[in-house]
């Protein structure tokens, strides 16, 4: 018991062993630190790899009508196992893990209630791209039959 008590009047004296971060120090990174994802969008192919390769779905790519694809990536919900950079056939050009950290997520960007709503009309616009295009080839497709029977 004299044991606790003169230890815990060591630590009142003594320097904290944590770190101030982020308001006096920055983290020193490891190397071979696995950070944020970086894109460019010039040199994408939008292949849809690094999606799928994807495990906790923090890549989305949403489909325009004009057939475009804009790319979404959610650092809140990344893991940082890089399976994404992995998959991509230009890695280091359109797709790779920089050194940068996560940037602080706070209650009131509701970051994973905007990520399900940005899901969503994902999907809902990947099926109406794809109903658009099944109706153009069918419109395509009839027109070409009338004018085989003329």
């Amino acid at each position: 018991m004299l044991n606790a008590f003169i230890q815990a009047l060591k630590n009142l004296v003594s320097k904290p062993v944590t770190l101030q971060y982020p308001l006096a120090q920055d983290i020193v990174l490891p190397p071979q630190y696995r950070g944020l994802i970086e894109y460019s969008a010039e040199d994408c192919i939008f292949c849809d790899k690094c999606e799928h390769a994807c495990p906790p779905r923090a890549i989305i790519f949403f489909q325009e009508e004009n057939g475009d694809k804009v790319y979404r990536y959610n650092p809140h919900l990344c893991i940082y196992c890089g399976e994404c950079v992995r998959a991509c056939p230009k890695p280091e050009e359109a797709l790779w893990q920089s050194e940068k950290k996560q940037p602080f997520a706070v209650r009131a960007e509701n970051v994973n209630s905007e990520w399900k709503v940005w899901e969503e009309r994902c999907h809902s616009s990947r099926e109406a791209f794809a109903a658009a295009k099944k109706a153009k080839k069918a419109a395509k497709a009839q027109s070409e039959s009338v004018q085989g029977d003329l």
